[in-house]
């Protein structure tokens, strides 16, 4: 049997998007849900379960209620591939954000097993447990930190941001054991796992502008964030205080984003790759007409795969908030600090992601990641790791998603074509 005779078969993975996007639909009929955690998501386990089931994979799961689904290989204590991705959703997300990885694998192993390929290592599907931390648990990657041995135990004390009730009890709910977390179990790290893969789609319009079905990653940006930064200035009437006597917050707020993005681009035009957002800003409730604001928030992300280069403009920062405060009289509280640090992926796996591409003619792009992966936390975790792009219409986080059912399948292949060859 050649590598050439080998394909995956996309009808499984089509089959589930079909009945993800039916069954885990939002209450609202705006997109869907996959809550961490919760019904939703545990749904698409289930779905994928009875998949892998019929499909004759060995089925287990872990103590953070991570699914493996496994094509098993000659040597069973060899090293194996991953392939996998999360399976929850920001709520009133699109389908395919995170889906795509976990269904790429199982149409990966399922046209694997059609053409009665064995592997000499096992090839494993994951569908990983709560990844999208803005949505549901503030906290980066804890399905698959908690695969790896890496989740602290006090992430078990934080709290789901729409019910308040902490990771602990979600756990408990579902059966799951926490005990585990607290002891730092590890199922996966680099002395069982020989590669792990994901395929996402692009959360940009990057290959979508640049019509290019498929991306390579290089690397997954590291971030310096404030989420509760505030400006304290005064209160008082907008029609009887003249300019020099104002301390504005807002206006304060609007030269800091404006400088913020001077800067920037500047650094940009030296050489430096990142991104730069205000996620949210704005007045606060003790605004309204013929006040001027006396308090304004913002919410600041900073990313790039070049920790130096995140410095670089908070060195800026560092610079403008003082001329800020001295000018408009107001005071910076810029609160907590969260970030990561960036993860370069694998060149090994790139470049056998690459030669797969070229061997099935489909056009690949090499290019950094924008988001966060949970590729990030197994590269952190010292398992050699990479990410596949897939190309996608209207962005990612929102009901419009619309990756085109023929880059999915050239991607499917050329995961399928990666694997095969990896796994031998």
């Amino acid at each position: 049997m050649t590598l050439a005779n080998l394909g995956p078969d996309v009808a499984v993975a089509t089959r589930l998007f079909d009945r993800l996007a039916r069954e885990t639909a939002a209450a609202d009929g705006r997109g869907v849900t996959r809550d961490a955690f919760g019904p939703g998501e545990q749904k698409a386990h289930d779905m994928v379960e009875a998949e892998g089931r019929a499909l004759g994979l060995e089925i287990a799961k872990d103590h953070v209620g991570n699914m493996y689904l496994t094509l098993p290989g000659a040597d069973r204590a060899a090293k194996k591939i991953v392939l996998g991705s999360h399976l929850d959703s920001v709520r009133n997300g699109g389908n395919f954000d995170g889906a795509a990885g976990v269904l790429a694998g199982l149409a990966a192993v399922a046209g694997l097993k059609a053409a009665g390929f064995r592997p000499a290592r096992d090839i494993t599907v994951m569908a990983i447990r709560s990844e999208e931390a803005g949505a549901w648990f503030p906290f980066s990657y804890v399905g698959s930190r908690g695969a790896l041995g890496t989740l602290p135990a006090e992430a078990l004390a934080i709290a789901r941001q729409d019910n308040g009730r902490p990771l602990l009890d979600h756990m408990q709910a579902l059966g799951l054991d926490p005990e585990g977390v607290r002891q730092g179990r590890k199922v996966l790290g680099p002395d069982n796992v020989a590669g792990y893969l994901e395929l996402h789609i692009e959360q940009g319009p990057v290959l979508d502008i640049e019509e290019i079905p498929i991306g390579i990653v290089t690397g997954i940006p590291g971030s310096r964030r404030f989420r509760q930064g505030r400006i304290e200035g005064e209160y008082n009437h907008s029609g009887a205080v003249p300019r020099k006597y104002r301390r504005d917050a807002a206006m304060a707020l609007a030269e800091f984003a404006f400088r913020m993005d001077e800067a920037w681009q500047d650094l940009e035009q030296r050489g430096h790759a990142m991104v730069c957002t205000f996620c949210r800003m704005g007045t606060t409730e003790g605004a309204g007409f013929t006040k001027i604001p006396g308090e304004a928030m913002f919410e600041l992300d900073v990313r790039s795969v070049s920790m130096d280069s995140i410095a670089a403009l908070y060195r800026a920062v560092d610079r403008m908030i003082p001329e800020i405060e001295a000018r408009r009289g107001v005071r910076f509280v810029m609160g907590p600090e969260s970030g990561s640090t960036p993860a370069l992926m694998d060149a090994a796996i790139q470049a056998g992601l690459a030669r797969a591409a070229e061997a099935l003619k489909v056009p690949c792009k090499a290019m950094a990641s924008g988001g966060g992966h949970d590729a990030a936390a197994f590269a952190a975790a010292g398992v050699p790791s990479a990410m596949l792009f897939v190309r996608n219409q209207n962005g990612s986080h929102n009901p419009a998603e619309a990756m085109r059912a023929e880059d999915f399948a050239q991607a499917c292949a050329v995961v399928t074509r990666w694997a095969a060859d990896t796994a031998g």
